[in-house]
């Protein structure tokens, strides 16, 4: 079911989505993307630059944001302008459950062109990990 303009208000939030990511996601996220950097599979040179261990992709990571709001939406052409900083990466332990990355949202404005400004928060261990993330969506008219 595709989410119309009148079943919003600004203020409404949106269904909170947790996403499990495991070394398994990250290994098949890697393969379709094309992004092999070894922090995001090798726990030794993860560590060796740094890192508290392996990290998944923030493309990821952002991928799982907004997949927040395409299913709150139903319709993922709905989006129309997506944006997020990367503040801190989500840790993605060899312990069999991985991470946890808890995604929720809200309706920051409701816009006179028949759109509305959804601002995210992405947190995974109790910390935020992406900033500044909001989408821009337009949504059916009545």
């Amino acid at each position: 079911m595709t989410l119309r303009m009148s079943e919003v208000s600004k203020g409404d939030l949106l269904p909170e989505l947790n996403v499990p990511v495991t070394r398994a996601d990250l290994v098949r996220y890697a393969g379709a993307s094309g992004d092999f950097n070894p922090i995001h599979w090798n726990e030794r040179f993860a560590t060796e630059v740094g890192l508290p261990d392996v990290i998944a992709h923030g493309m990821l990571t952002m991928a799982l944001a907004g997949r927040l709001v395409t299913e709150w939406t139903g319709d993922p052409g709905a989006i129309a302008n997506y944006s997020v900083r990367f503040t801190r990466p989500v840790v993605v332990p060899d312990d069999g459950e991985g991470a946890l990355v808890e995604l929720s949202g809200k309706v920051a404005a409701k816009n006179d062109d028949g759109t509305v400004k959804v601002s995210i928060t992405a947190r995974s261990a109790g910390q935020g990990v992406l900033g500044g993330a909001s989408a821009v969506v337009r949504l059916a008219q009545d």
